[in-house]
């Protein structure tokens, strides 16, 4: 059977898959500056048979894996970034492996299938936007479906996707001695604080789905100096694009504030692409649901009705132009949760190892029932633009 060709495929693959997991997790590197991992991935792709065009849309750690000439277009989308100071703490080395495993098992498939396949190399997911860097430069133009799996704590076929933006908020002031002259000064960190309470106040009133958070990047460098420059860096979300331009305006009143309030002059920069909600396709999702079920996988709390957790992702974008799937594969972490570190920690071992697997096979059973599905495939083909 075609499934089970596949299957071989990846099976005989996994040496080099959980080989690259591990790899990436002991070389974390932040977004866009994946010059190891991305090349490990592309590399490994290149052994099993792809062609590979690197520094794609612009970016050195961006590339493309393409095997197949069918009709059906099915594109894997691989992340490889970390995060600051806890490494690889969202799993985007089962991301990376998972989705060129199931990529392998689709070429094995390929001729039979009538399809094309392309594992994407998609840099900075925490905060830049590589998938939109390659959906901007028309990379996902001929593509009839995107799919990749993402580590979580529990099983569950979909995230609540919140669309996002992250942003530097800059104060500008004067520096001063703190006791001998502090009226000479213009306090910048105050700026900071001013806005921070006025953000602490407008939290009760937001609406649901609507997020502010962020750090102070850089707040001063002495305590016996009025602090002349302060950076803080935010998120704001929501779950539309629309209703996220509406809180920025509210957001972006309380950092004026806190400049009015003190005299510092206000610098806001955009830091990457805006993140937009996410549109599972349902029927894509049926076919996944069934292939992690026949490996043992169990959506329990997507059955109990449970609400969906919270992210934001550049598969969101994707999912707008493209119908695409972001399921997430459970791993055991001990009751840790993303962006924590032992979250790094169990992204590596044993159950990463199996999610690196399970999320292959998976997604790759997906791709051959997609292919076989006659309704679904004439509405992606007739989709498509």
């Amino acid at each position: 059977m075609t499934s089970e060709r596949a299957t071989r495929a990846i099976e005989a693959a996994d040496a080099d898959l959980i080989t690259l997991s591990r790899y990436i997790h002991a070389h974390p590197e932040l977004g866009y500056e994946e010059h190891l991992s991305s090349a490990a991935v592309a590399d490994t792709a290149r052994a099993h048979g792809f062609s590979v065009e690197t520094g794609v849309a612009g970016r050195d750690t961006a590339f493309a894996a393409r095997i197949g000439s069918g009709r059906l277009h099915l594109a894997l989308c691989a992340e490889y970034d970390a995060l600051p100071d806890v490494g690889h703490a969202c799993g985007h080395n089962i991301i990376s492996a998972a989705s060129l495993g199931a990529a392998i098992g689709l070429a094995a498939v390929a001729d039979d299938l009538d399809l094309r396949v392309t594992l994407f190399g998609t840099p900075s997911e925490e905060g830049g936007g590589g998938k939109i860097d390659l959906l901007e430069a028309g990379y996902f133009a001929d593509v009839h479906a995107a799919m990749m799996v993402h580590p979580w704590p529990t099983e569950r076929l979909a995230a609540a996707c919140l669309a996002v933006d992250h942003f530097d908020v800059v104060y500008e002031g004067r520096e001063a001695h703190a006791s001998a002259a502090p009226w000479e000064g213009v306090n910048a960190l105050d700026a900071a604080m001013v806005a921070q309470v006025a953000l602490s106040a407008l939290r009760q009133q937001l609406r649901p789905g609507d997020q502010v958070h962020g750090i102070i990047a850089e707040g001063g460098s002495a305590a016996n100096v009025i602090p002349s420059r302060v950076v803080a860096r935010y998120m704001c979300r929501s779950v539309t694009s629309a209703r996220l331009a509406e809180l920025r305006e509210r957001t972006d009143a309380c950092f004026r504030a806190g400049a009015l309030a003190t005299g510092a002059t206000l610098t806001i920069t955009e830091l990457g692409h805006q993140f937009s909600h996410m549109e599972s396709d349902p029927d894509i999702l049926a076919h996944y649901r069934r292939a992690a079920e026949s490996l043992g996988r169990r959506f329990d709390d997507d059955d109990a009705g449970l609400p969906l957790p919270t992210i934001s992702t550049d598969m969101a974008n994707v999912s707008l132009a493209v119908p695409s799937i972001h399921p997430l594969i459970m791993i055991p972490t001990g009751g840790a949760v993303n962006h924590q570190p032992a979250f790094t920690a169990a992204c590596l071992g044993e159950g990463a190892d199996r999610a690196v697997r399970d999320g292959a096979t998976a997604l790759a059973l997906t791709g051959v029932a997609v292919a076989q599905d006659p309704t679904l495939r004439t509405r992606l083909l007739e989709e498509a633009p």
